[in-house]
């Protein structure tokens, strides 16, 4: 039997998507390296164009290089290589969902469902997701990804927060330990602030994104993450898509 509370978490993350097309955020990636004792933070620009392309621009890192190179340009090349690998909406075409109960905090009533994957692909994950039950909107969304994107990466497990803001959930903070392989455990700490309206009309300017059937286009010199297939930097110049965090 299908959950009510499904349909309307469905339908509310269409007008999710919908309201965030268009917008801009600061973004801050804190990762740490705990049994090498390393740090590293990104402040970087996420843009959502109007046709849903999602591209980060670096504006600025200091701490560690190792954590640069292995930990935070690797994860955000994996996420970008989750989102290109297939589908990976929370929908009843990829999970089963079971209902849990719900919880109350501050006054919100959240709905709470157990998610499990239909099949072991990139980008999905087994876990909980609490749902606002007035609108439907996520409130969170936590768990362990069922495969991993990269050969890098051994686990990546998760907790995403939202924030309702006019009715609409607003990433707000991802909270993620990796398993690398190379240097061993990574915690990395993402907040999402600053949100505006882009401006001018980006939907006449193409961009490299996580999309593979998107136009390209030469970009003037500006801070930016590229990545590659062999070694993923983040370089002073050019664009790059990664995925939506």
């Amino acid at each position: 039997m299908r959950l009510a509370i499904v349909d309307r978490f469905v339908d509310a993350t269409h007008i999710q998507q919908e309201s965030l097309r268009g917008l801009q955020m600061e973004v801050s990636i804190d990762a740490q390296l705990p049994k090498l004792e390393k740090r590293g933070k990104l402040h970087a620009l996420r843009k959502i164009s109007r046709l849903g392309q999602i591209t980060y621009k670096a504006l600025g890192f200091s701490g560690d290089n190792t954590v640069k190179q292995e930990v935070i340009t690797r994860y955000l090349a994996a996420e970008s290589s989750a989102r290109e690998n297939g589908t990976i909406a929370i929908t009843p075409d990829n999970y089963k969902f079971r209902y849990a109960g719900r919880i109350i905090q501050r006054g919100v009533t959240m709905q709470v469902l157990e998610v499990t994957p239909k099949k072991k692909a990139v980008g999905l994950f087994k876990g909980e997701l609490w749902i606002d039950a007035d609108t439907g909107m996520p409130i969170r969304e936590s768990g362990q990804f069922v495969k991993t994107p990269s050969i890098f990466l051994k686990k990546i497990a998760f907790v995403r927060d939202y924030e309702l803001r006019d009715g609409v959930a607003f990433p707000v903070h991802i909270q993620s330990t990796v398993d690398t392989r190379i240097v061993g455990k990574a915690q990395l700490e993402i907040t999402f602030s600053n949100f505006s309206k882009q401006e001018g009309d980006d939907e006449d300017t193409p961009a490299v994104s996580s999309r593979s059937d998107s136009p390209t286009a030469p970009s003037p010199p500006e801070p930016s993450i590229e990545e590659n297939s062999a070694s993923p930097t983040i370089s002073p110049v050019g664009t790059a898509g990664v995925p939506k965090l």
